[in-house]
């Protein structure tokens, strides 16, 4: 079993920036891959940014490219996403989650953190 717990949401203006991390604990030697996704109010979840946890490859959605990056480190194992140039379409609620092969889906997830952006 992997354990997620995510933090680091807030209030923040417009233009302003934010870091969470998503801790992993448990047999996180089997995760392949970490992502961060996120959910608005009325709206579905959807994908923000993943990385491979033994190589670091990253992926990013369109909407966050150039302005989100994902990170980690694996003697702490843990997962960041740094938040720059948030913009009020950016509140959400983030979660972080973990896939373990075989697994072709994100079946370990975090709480969720909160995080608004002022304009």
């Amino acid at each position: 079993q992997v354990q997620l717990v995510d933090s680091g949401g807030g209030l923040v203006q417009a233009g302003g920036s934010l870091r969470l991390s998503c801790a992993a604990s448990g047999r996180t030697y089997t995760i392949s891959d970490v992502g961060w996704f996120r959910q608005a109010p009325g709206k579905e979840r959807e994908f923000v940014a993943a990385i491979t946890w033994s190589l670091g490859s990253t992926t990013y959605a369109d909407s966050v490219k150039g302005r989100f990056t994902i990170s980690k480190d694996n003697a702490k194992n843990t997962v960041y996403l740094q938040l720059n140039s948030l913009k009020p379409e950016d509140t959400a609620v983030y979660y972080c989650a973990a896939r373990r092969p075989p697994s072709s889906k994100f079946d370990y997830w975090g709480q969720g953190t909160q995080v608004t952006v002022s304009s």
